[in-house]
């Protein structure tokens, strides 16, 4: 468990849409996980109005580890950013669910912003999709002793399935020590791609790890700021790439912010199917948990 805390302790938030109707994002998470949740016994950090749509629509009837955190107007989201970077063990947040419409203005309000930035630095997972979600709470319960659900086993066969390995500069050896270090598991996925130096990078690697075999381990793109972020964004819409491992460097200006955002508003976009994952922690971690899960 990454925690120290006595649970996990999940701060919880969904824009407006992804709350309000019977198929939503929130319902989904909440009825389809609602076995992990039973086995992991978080604290649920949750934001107003996304509680109040738990409570009308009864996702989650008798669980008593709910928190109520403010609306967003008065503050709520200011206050998980606080809770993401508090060192007290039995206040600080161990993840942050932000079920994010990609199309609702206040997803990119400063507080938005900073929370993801904030765990990024931290190494907390954010977790921005529903797939991202569901997924986090599987291979939790699963290191926690729980059996697999069967009922996701499509999504973990690894050689039907893509994946993203991007790096800012400054986390580029991060990425090769994340790739060196689960090389296997990495292998076995159907295909790899990756944008500008990082995919040149990675395929150096391979060829060292195993031979001419790897010269092509690695299907790079063009670099992020001359469109390789937007490039693999519509691999992600078209369903031909499920997972995104970015090593973002949070300390420095990014002149081709927008590429970034719109990497993560694809994968937002089709929020059932794509997840993100932003830090080395939580990279290395998933990294370990889905070899174990790999069907």
């Amino acid at each position: 468990m990454s925690s120290i805390a006595p649970r996990y302790r999940i701060g919880l938030i969904a824009n407006r849409a992804h709350q309000d109707a019977s198929d939503s994002a929130l319902v989904q998470l909440l009825t389809g996980s609602r076995h992990r949740i039973e086995s992991l016994q978080p604290e649920l950090i949750v934001v107003g109005r996304t509680l109040d749509a738990i409570g009308q629509m009864n996702l989650l009837p008798g669980y008593e580890h709910l928190v109520r955190f403010p609306y967003g107007r008065h503050g709520g989201l200011m206050k998980l950013v606080s809770r993401t970077v508090d060192p007290d063990p039995a206040r600080t947040l161990d993840a942050v669910i932000y079920l994010i419409d990609p199309v609702d203005p206040s997803s990119t309000f400063p507080e938005a912003v900073a929370l993801k930035r904030q765990c990024v630095i931290h190494g907390k997972p954010f977790l921005s999709t529903l797939a991202g979600a569901q997924e986090w709470f599987e291979l939790e319960a699963l290191a926690n002793g729980a059996a697999p659900d069967s009922f996701l086993d499509d999504r973990f066969h690894l050689k039907d399935e893509g994946i993203a390995l991007i790096a800012h500069d400054a986390m580029k050896t991060r990425m090769l020590e994340l790739a060196e270090k689960h090389f296997e598991i990495l292998d076995q996925f159907a295909f790899r791609c990756a944008t500008g130096t990082t995919g040149g990078l990675l395929n150096q690697l391979a060829v060292k790890m195993k031979g001419e075999a790897g010269r092509n381990w690695v299907k790079p793109f063009l670099s992020g700021p001359l469109g390789g972020d937007a490039q693999i964004a519509e691999l992600i819409l078209e369903r031909q790439c499920r997972r995104v491992l970015f090593l973002e460097d949070p300390h420095v200006a990014r002149q081709h912010e927008a590429d970034i955002q719109l990497l993560e508003r694809a994968a937002r976009t089709v929020t059932g199917y794509a997840s993100c994952m932003s830090d080395v922690k939580w990279g290395d971690r998933w990294l370990s948990l889905i070899k174990a899960r790999a069907v």
